[in-house]
Parts: C-alpha cells; sequence; structure tokens
C-alpha cells in the first residue's frame, strides 16, 4: 500500500481542484466525479456530537452533514458525530456530550471545530489538548446555543452553525482517506442491511428511484424535523474493536471506546450493491483508507451522504 502520510502532502494542483469541484444536488461533500480525492485540502470541518435517542428524535440539519458517523455510547446505546465541510444548515441538533472516541476520530481532520453540550469533569482535560477547537455552550458566542421548546431536557439544546464562524471548506474532508467515484465491479446485490448494537439499531433500505440508502433507526424510518427522509449514497459498516474505557456515565454505566485507528473488515454499500472491503488507519492523523478484499484495489465510494456505522468486530 505505501506511505500512509498521503493526507497530509497536499499539494498546490490538489487544492486547486477541490476548489474546482461540483456539489451533486443537496449535497454539500466536496466529491470528485472519478478518482480518489484523497490529498485534497485547505479547508475545515465542522464536527457535532448529536443526541440519538428516542426522545432527541427527529434531528434537525442531519440530512445536510457531509459524513455521519454512528458510534456506541454507554448502555449499548447510539450516538451520532454529523460532519459538515460545506454548506451548513442553519440549526442542527439536539447537541450531546462528547467522548473520548471522538478525540481519536477528529485526529484525521485539519484543525476541526467540535460542538458538543459538555463532557464529564475527567474528560475536559483531554478534550483541551486535543488539536481540535472546542465549541462548546460556554466557549461560543451568547446566540450560537438555545432551548428548543419541542423536546424535554436535555435533548433539546440545538445550535445556530453560522453564528459560530466556524469557518469550513469544501476541501475540509480531503483527510478522511475517502474515494468517490463511479461504481466498482463485483459486489452482491443487497436491498437491505441491519447492524445491531447491545441497545441500537441501523436498517439501509435500498431506494433505487431515489438512488440512496434510507435510513432506520430502532425500526422506525428515519426523518429530519422538517420531515425530509434520511438517506445516504453510501453506507460503511466498519468493523472495529469496542473496549472499555476508564470513564464511566453518572449511573456507573462504562463509556465504551471506539478504536478507530488500525485495521481491519467493513462491508460498502453503494448502488444497491454490498462489497467487501478492507479498512486502513494506521496513525491517529491518517485517513481511513478502504480497499477491495479481494484484490486491495481503493474502493471508491458514491457521491453524496456518507454514513460510518462502527460495528464491533467478532
Amino acid at each position: 500500500m505505501g506511505t500512509r502520510t498521503r493526507t497530509r502532502r497536499t499539494t498546490v494542483a490538489a487544492v486547486a481542484a477541490v476548489a474546482a469541484l461540483a456539489l451533486a444536488p443537496g449535497c454539500t461533500l466536496s466529491q470528485t466525479g472519478e478518482g480518489d480525492g484523497k490529498d485534497a485540502g485547505g479547508g475545515r470541518v465542522l464536527a457535532v456530537k448529536i443526541d440519538n435517542v428516542g426522545p432527541a428524535r427527529p434531528q434537525t440539519g442531519l440530512d445536510a452533514a457531509d459524513v455521519v458517523y454512528a458510534e456506541q455510547v454507554e448502555a449499548g446505546l447510539s450516538r451520532l458525530m454529523a460532519v459538515y465541510a460545506g454548506k451548513l444548515p442553519p440549526v442542527i441538533g439536539p447537541v450531546r456530550s462528547a467522548r473520548e472516541t471522538d478525540l481519536e476520530l477528529l485526529r484525521q481532520f485539519d484543525d476541526p471545530a467540535l460542538v458538543f453540550s459538555g463532557a464529564q469533569s475527567k474528560l475536559l482535560p483531554l478534550i483541551s489538548a486535543a488539536p481540535l477547537r472546542q465549541l462548546s455552550p460556554g466557549k461560543a458566542p451568547g446566540n450560537a446555543y438555545f432551548r428548543g421548546s419541542d423536546k424535554p431536557a436535555p435533548h433539546n439544546l440545538f445550535v445556530r452553525p453560522k453564528a459560530l464562524d466556524a469557518d469550513t471548506g469544501d476541501g475540509g474532508l480531503g483527510s478522511t482517506g475517502f474515494s468517490f467515484g463511479p461504481r466498482p465491479k463485483g459486489g452482491t446485490p443487497e436491498r437491505e442491511r441491519t447492524v445491531r448494537f447491545p441497545a441500537a439499531r441501523f436498517t439501509f433500505t435500498w431506494a433505487a428511484e431515489q438512488k440512496r440508502w434510507l435510513v432506520s433507526m430502532d425500526g422506525t424510518r428515519a426523518r429530519t424535523a422538517d420531515g425530509r427522509t434520511l438517506g445516504a449514497s453510501t453506507v460503511v459498516v466498519q468493523y472495529v474493536k469496542v473496549r472499555e474505557s476508564r470513564f464511566h456515565d453518572r449511573g456507573g454505566n462504562n463509556t465504551p471506546f471506539t478504536e478507530t485507528v488500525g485495521s481491519g473488515k467493513a462491508r460498502v454499500l453503494r448502488d444497491g450493491r454490498a462489497y467487501e472491503a478492507r479498512w486502513e488507519r494506521p496513525l491517529p492523523q491518517d485517513g481511513t483508507e478502504f480497499t477491495t478484499a479481494d484484490k486491495g484495489e481503493p474502493l471508491p465510494f458514491a457521491k453524496g451522504q456518507v454514513w460510518v456505522v462502527y460495528a464491533k468486530a467478532a
């Protein structure tokens, strides 16, 4: 595979290419029609921790994210991290607290901004030491956060991202390691895929007429607060090690840590087909590269929103 420091060797040509990209309708992801786009740079991302339990749904602004990461938290539940690199929606939320997993995940981005409601006291020093910009309520402009009236606390905290002056840029996703391009050969037809956490589940159903995978969470079709159906052009089920961390919630439940650095198996869904894949991220500052399981060739994603679900490896 060769050296893995490509994500930090941005060339002037790559930056120019990213700046010239045309976006797919309704999509803010900076993606080329073909090729990999891995070395793109010159932008920042805004990452928002989003609540994902029943009382928090439907969420707001999630359909505008370029990438949505789904991770396991305490008691086997799930939480989302939505990453925005281009156009920002007016409101995003509900915003919830950060986890140790987020800090390692965000190391792949250059100077990312993290929107979160807070964190347990023992984690705060790690957040302060991480190479990111903290945009929690105490460190954001006074008009950036507000409490909504249609959900109970603590599931009612929202953010106005444009008030944060986050300075996002289309090149911000260039360090993810993702590649985009035409559908590769092979794969097997797939209509539906379910990923289960101990107390949560995600189901992705292929909608050929929409050319995307419709998202269901815990058995219910996912929609935004304004009624838009959530759907992904590409879904990545990434099998990782999920272990106990040194942190616990107030109820004494251990906070799981998802290891996103390393290598392992993955299943990539695009265009109604499933591809067995390998993932590799040697260092925290590297992006995650996905290759075909049989030949080790780059596995391109379809243009549009990407969902990455971290499933526990067997």
